[in-house]
Order: structure tokens, then C-alpha cells, then sequence
């Protein structure tokens, strides 16, 4: 896939944290600039995503801001049955998990996020799902996945087991051909959901 325009080529900015901040401005502003028709398009075919019949609980993330739209998929998910784990970050940015268990159960919280109130499950309830959705601002195509930069995701993805697919939402052209810069804390994904 091609880079998203105005976004530097990963190779020409010189170690990973200055490379990873400059591709973190222009993703952010390449999604800032997306038309609306198209967010709730994407918004649309993700809610068309159908896990494997085998899948009876998945992690997601609420998107907020110019994240790609979730609500759809999770409403999706939640009526197939599908138990659903969404974070909770917590003051030292770690994550917690709790059950979604519908849209009147969300509440406005930190940092602009939704979070669910239902009981906290503890950060290791990743080992208990059978499909992990991450937000990402892009992914490359060996899984180098490139977050917000607080790392909330990198932490919380070592309680995942090892045969769990890691699956990034990013929009298509956030899908990049380039190679991401990675460092010795960051976890690839498998692919990403669409």
C-alpha cells in the first residue's frame, strides 16, 4: 500500500524515536484530513468483519477522535454473542479490561476516551481471548505496528498467548509498504483486521 500523503518515508528521518514521531504527525494529520463519508464507510465494512466460529471473546478498543469508528464492529460482534473485552487505561497508562455490556454502559473518561464501567477483569485478561483488536496509526508488512506513543499497547500485548491473533485496525492506506522503525519494547501484530 501507499504511504498516506504527507507522510515522510520512514527511511529518511535517522533513528527510531525521531522516525517514529515525525510518522506519527503526518498519520495524525493524514487522519485529521479524512473525509467524513469515508470514516463512516470504513466504519461500515469493519462492522462486516466475521471472526472465526470458533470466536467466542475478543478484545476491541473504542475509536475515538480520528481514530478509525469500532461502534459498529463491537455492536456487531456483541449481537453474534460475542463477549467483548474493552481497556481501561489507568493513570501509569497501563490497561485494564472489562466486559462491554451495551452503549449505555460506557462512560466519557481520561484522555478522551470511552470506557466500560462494568467490573475490572486485571491487565491479564488478555490471556483469555481468542482475538485481540489494536488501534494502531499504521502497520507495515512484516506486523511493525506504529501506536500513540504511550505504549499503553505494548505493555498490555505480553499477557496475549502466543497462538492469539493481534489484528490492527488502521485505515487502508495506513497499511504501508515501507518498513516501520521498531524498538526492542515493540510487538508486531498479525495483520490487520481488514
Amino acid at each position: 500500500m501507499e504511504q498516506p500523503a504527507g507522510a515522510p518515508s520512514p527511511e529518511a528521518i535517522p533513528n527510531s524515536a525521531s522516525r517514529k514521531q515525525q510518522l506519527r504527525s503526518a498519520l495524525r494529520t493524514a487522519r485529521a484530513r479524512r473525509p467524513a463519508a469515508e470514516r463512516r464507510a470504513f466504519a461500515e465494512r469493519l462492522a462486516t468483519w466475521t471472526p472465526p466460529a470458533s470466536v467466542r471473546r475478543v478484545s476491541c478498543f473504542i475509536g475515538v477522535g480520528d481514530e478509525p469508528d469500532t461502534g459498529h464492529l463491537i455492536a456487531a460482534l456483541h449481537a453474534r454473542g460475542i463477549e467483548i473485552v474493552l481497556p481501561i487505561t489507568l493513570a501509569d497508562f497501563s490497561l485494564d479490561w472489562a466486559r462491554f455490556t451495551g452503549n449505555t454502559n460506557l462512560a466519557d473518561a481520561r484522555y478522551g476516551l470511552r470506557e466500560p464501567t462494568a467490573a475490572r477483569l486485571g491487565p491479564a485478561a488478555l490471556a483469555e481471548v481468542d482475538i485481540v483488536i489494536v488501534p494502531a496509526l499504521a502497520i507495515d508488512a512484516s506486523g511493525r505496528r506504529l501506536g500513540q506513543g504511550a505504549g499503553c499497547y505494548d505493555r498490555a500485548l505480553r499477557h496475549v498467548r502466543a497462538v492469539t491473533p493481534m489484528l490492527a485496525v488502521v485505515f487502508d492506506d495506513e497499511r504501508l509498504s515501507e518498513t516501520l522503525p521498531e524498538e526492542p519494547h515493540d510487538l508486531r501484530v498479525d495483520g490487520s483486521l481488514l
